[in-house]
């Protein structure tokens, strides 16, 4: 069954055994150098309110919480090594292992990770972009992170060519209806929008990841019954994407209000689903939270 560990990643990662992961998703800090917060707001009708909505009519916001945590590191890849170089080998022969960062540290983390996994293992960077938020100025916005996938054997890895799903042609007429109405598979550039603001998928975590984005990695790069790691969990997007498709996982996190929310959130999955997830009643089934020893290495 799923598992969610509160604890130090590296202490934990170093009780694992060799292969024992088929697909590692993790998506660390960015080292933005800033507080990441997220705070959850609702608004109410309100003649004084603070914003203007529907019709010219006022809304009051009220918060109702919100979450945070530092994302700075003096040196970001002292911190991230150990942490790869224990992904390379708790991955199994098969399996494939996904870096998810952006601008500020993608070129580096490249020369480390073809350094950890061999430059013959890296098979994409896909860039995941989007269009949301304010516009820069003062150069081209930038509205895009970066995946980098490789696997731990270029002979033989895990690619469910027949899970992709299917995207509209941005110019359908030129291929025919037969071919529009198909769809194509997606490129190494994924449109995809961010998690709404205002959304049911929202769980009030600062840096939520969507999960369609996560669901094709799932479906694409693992089976049923595979076991999925992500050792920097936060809201446990990559959990429940693994849940809705029938794969056991591993959730790490430093921070106990993402052990909270994964909690809350993977409480829903129960047996007899559609999708074949594994089974997590509130009070009985919920995957167990373990408290991991403080490392005594690094």
């Amino acid at each position: 069954m799923g598992r969610i560990v509160l604890g130090d990643n590296l202490h934990v990662l170093r009780t694992l055994a060799d292969g024992f992961a088929n697909l590692i998703y993790i998506d660390p800090p960015f080292n933005t150098g800033i507080q990441q917060r997220r705070t959850r707001l609702a608004t109410v009708r309100s003649e004084d309110g603070d914003r203007r909505g529907f019709k010219g009519q006022r809304y009051r916001s009220i918060e109702l919480g919100s979450s945070s945590f530092a994302d700075s590191f003096d040196d970001y890849l002292a911190f991230l090594e150990p942490r790869l170089r224990e992904a390379r080998r708790i991955l199994a022969g098969d399996g494939s292992f996904f870096l998810h960062i952006d601008y500020r540290e993608v070129h580096y983390c490249k020369v480390l990770l073809d350094q950890i996994f061999g430059r013959d293992c890296f098979m994409n960077e896909i860039i995941w972009a989007y269009d949301y938020g304010a516009r820069n100025k003062r150069r081209w916005s930038p509205k895009h992170d970066n995946l980098l996938w490789y696997v731990a054997d270029p002979a033989r890895y895990t690619y469910q060519y027949s899970e992709i799903d299917r995207i509209p042609y941005l110019a359908p007429g030129l291929v025919g209806p037969e071919k529009a109405a198909r769809g194509k598979t997606p490129t190494d550039v994924w449109w995809h929008t961010i998690v709404s603001p205002t959304g049911k998928e929202k769980t009030g975590y600062a840096t939520q990841k969507p999960l369609g984005i996560l669901e094709r990695i799932v479906r694409v790069h693992s089976r049923a019954g595979d076991m999925l790691v992500d050792f920097f969990a936060g809201s446990g997007s990559f959990g429940e994407a693994a849940a809705k498709h029938g794969r056991d996982f591993l959730l790490v996190d430093e921070n106990p209000e993402a052990i909270a929310i994964m909690q809350r959130r993977l409480s829903g999955y129960s047996a007899g689903s559609a999708a074949g997830a594994k089974n997590y009643e509130a009070g009985q089934e919920v995957p167990a939270v373990e408290r991991g020893a403080p490392d005594q290495g690094d």
